[in-house]
């Protein structure tokens, strides 16, 4: 069993910046194809980033340019910094371990003025 623990949500205004983390409970995060999906209300689950074992990454259009998804084998952990944040990013953030049934709580991000 693997726990996957996000943190770094927040209230942040319109273009900040935040750092998202998400923790492995045992490496994992070197093995697998690592992504971050968010969720808005009445929306789908939907791709933000990703990075593959091989440090391959690729991003949703719509924050291309802004979001960069890095990981750091030795702590088992991904990172997501987020910059000109806009109020369209808000909702809850979760990271996933591709291809497992591995899911983080998720973590909620909320832009707004």
């Amino acid at each position: 069993q693997v726990q996957l623990v996000e943190s770094g949500g927040g209230l942040v205004q319109p273009g900040g910046s935040l750092r998202l983390s998400c923790a492995a409970s045992r490496s994992i995060v070197s093995d697998y194809t690592m992504g971050w999906y968010r969720q808005a209300p009445g929306n789908q689950r939907e791709l933000v980033a990703g990075i593959t074992s091989r440090g391959n990454t690729n991003y949703a259009d719509s924050v291309k340019g802004r979001f960069t998804i890095s990981r750091d084998n030795a702590k088992n952990t991904v990172y997501l910094q987020m910059n000109s944040l806009k109020p369209e990013d808000t909702a809850v953030y979760y990271c996933h371990a591709v291809h497992t049934p591995y899911w983080g709580q998720g973590t909620q991000v909320t832009v707004s003025s």
